[in-house]
């Protein structure tokens, strides 16, 4: 299990210890236990108790529930609550910004025990009455209502990358003779992915199911099956002289294919054995998978696409100055370790309190010993940097004097989130538009399948930043991926470069830069428009 997984238990024992009015001060505790271990570098499984025990708030009583969810998965405290509580209501504390008090109004006062008859109370204005509520989160309510159900079943393609390539090593041991592909939205690289699929030239698959995938239906050649742990999974079968032109149809959207088609006279495309020959059939540039996305690149050369290497940089990382967990020559030699030329620390700034944000006597304790450390590289770089909050008036967080000794500026907001289009939009323009602005971080604040950006006008933003040359980042974080790719291309029309950045809060976040490149070059990215594609930026 990983330090998030057993850090997770105590916070869903926190909601619903705190859903029943318990006793406040152990909520606390235990809400601190989840930040506190989540944090933690070195593996819980690894540590013993004495280890646990001795972390800052974590004592006996705590260490003693750590080491029951390692051994059993499972924490009887939170069993006991949750045997006294309807699953409708557990599943409302799923709900992002519907937190366990509020659930507790609407259980208790309208005996509300599930989020279907929660939207529905919603929608007769039921809640308006209730105390602590009101038309605005009502209204609120239900967005975050509609958008927890259209993120269920869903995943990060982070979080569904290794069960894919482990169940595609698993099919290929059973059918060692066939061709199998992953097909569909995971070959396409997409951010967020409804499930795995998968094509098999074999019209037999009947070896294929047992403990580990269960069939659900099939349907001719398709068959909807179920993994042993949850993951939803449709096979596609062929016959071997059709290879192709099934691993065309599964692998592009609905757009792609009926854009392709509109581009060219011929129509018949069945029985081909690769995918190269039904674009050469089309008399089309052949456009890789990653970009069968919409009809933008059919008829179009395949642009030379960055790729990880390309990437020179590590741009946006947290040190122990803020919230991050390692040191900046830690971040800085694992940097180097890797490969890349340099690193630009951009800790928290002093209005994120809540990640101890930088106050200005701790920047010029940071400078200084970014200084020191310069020192002893000859081939390798840390650069002074700050993510500043975006206050709500738009201006950046420090005073001028301040500003001025960065070597760089990430503008981020972090804050007041709540924000019609028109504001959120006026408030990154006059941020982009300060002098000491380098680059607009994570430009719409989503966490993909938690929370959905503020609206902003994606245009007048990337226009803003043309024109005061402000850098765009692709926060490479798979819970962000913001800079949402479909802008990619927008942004390079109007020259402004995109910097694809980890928001590393540890070494091992530093790796993200894999899926910031992934999404990148779904939007069509070059290297002549990757901001830290130089060594030196």
């Amino acid at each position: 299990m990983t330090n998030k997984e057993i850090a997770n238990y105590f916070t869903d024992l926190a909601n619903i210890m705190e859903l029943h009015k318990e006793n406040p001060f152990k909520i606390k505790s235990y809400k601190n236990a989840y930040i506190q271990l989540r944090k933690l570098d070195t593996p819980l499984i690894e540590m013993t108790e004495a280890d646990v025990s001795s972390l800052k708030g974590i004592g006996k009583a705590i260490t003693s529930k750590v080491f029951e969810i390692i051994e059993t998965k499972e924490l009887e405290t939170y069993n006991k609550y949750k045997e006294k509580t309807p699953m409708g209501i557990l599943e409302m504390l799923r709900i992002k910004g519907f937190g366990p008090s509020k659930v507790r109004v609407v259980w208790k006062e309208l005996e509300i025990e599930s989020v279907g008859e929660l939207l529905y109370a919603c929608n007769e204005n039921r809640l308006i009455t209730l105390k602590g509520f009101g038309k605005k989160t009502q209204d609120e309510l239900i967005e975050k209502i509609n958008f927890y159900y259209r993120s269920k079943d869903k995943f990060l393609y982070a979080s569904i990358e290794a069960k894919a390539l482990e169940l595609l090593e698993n099919i290929k041991i059973k059918f060692p003779e066939q061709q199998i592909e992953i097909v569909g939205e995971f070959r396409r690289n997409c951010p967020i992915v409804n499930g795995l699929e998968y094509l098999i030239d074999c019209e037999n698959i009947e070896p294929l199911f047992g403990d580990e995938v269960t069939l659900l239906e099939q349907k001719e050649n398709k068959y909807f099956c179920k993994t042993s742990d949850g993951f939803p999974l449709n096979i596609f079968t062929c016959k071997k002289e059709e290879w192709g032109s099934k691993l065309f149809r599964y692998t592009a959207t609905k757009e792609f294919v009926n854009t392709f088609l509109e581009n060219t006279e011929e129509k018949d495309f069945t029985n081909l054995e690769s995918e190269e020959k039904i674009f050469e059939k089309a008399e089309l540039p052949f456009v890789i998978s990653e970009l069968r996305e919409n009809g933008y690149f059919v008829g179009k050369e395949t642009p030379d696409l960055i790729t990880e290497q390309d990437v020179k940089g590590v741009i946006h990382s947290h040190t122990i100055y803020s919230d991050g967990i390692n040191t900046i020559k830690e971040m800085a030699d694992y940097s180097k370790k890797l490969g890349y030329a340099y690193i630009g620390i951009t800790d928290h700034s002093k209005s994120a309190f809540y990640a101890n944000g930088l106050k200005p006597d701790r920047i010029q304790e940071q400078w200084k010993e970014i200084d020191e450390l310069n020192k002893q590289y000859s081939d390798f770089k840390i650069y002074k940097g700050i993510e500043s909050d975006i206050l709500y008036d738009g201006s950046l967080d420090y005073e001028e004097d301040i500003l001025k000794g960065f070597d760089f500026i990430i503008a981020s907001i972090h804050s007041n989130l709540k924000m019609f289009k028109e504001k959120a939009t006026e408030r990154l323009i006059k941020a982009i538009e300060n002098e000491y602005t380098t680059m607009l971080g994570h430009p719409t604040g989503r966490l993909l399948l938690s929370r959905q950006g503020y609206p902003i006008d994606h245009k007048k933003v990337i226009d803003a930043c043309s024109s005061n040359n402000v850098v765009i980042e692709m926060n490479a974080n798979p819970v962000r991926l913001d800079l949402d790719y479909t802008w990619i291309s927008y942004a390079m029309e109007k020259g402004v470069k995109i910097s694809i950045n980890p928001d590393a809060h540890s070494t091992k976040g530093i790796h993200d830069i894999k899926y910031g490149v992934l999404a990148a070059r779904k939007g069509g990215l070059t290297k002549e428009f990757l901001f830290n594609f130089d060594t030196k930026s």
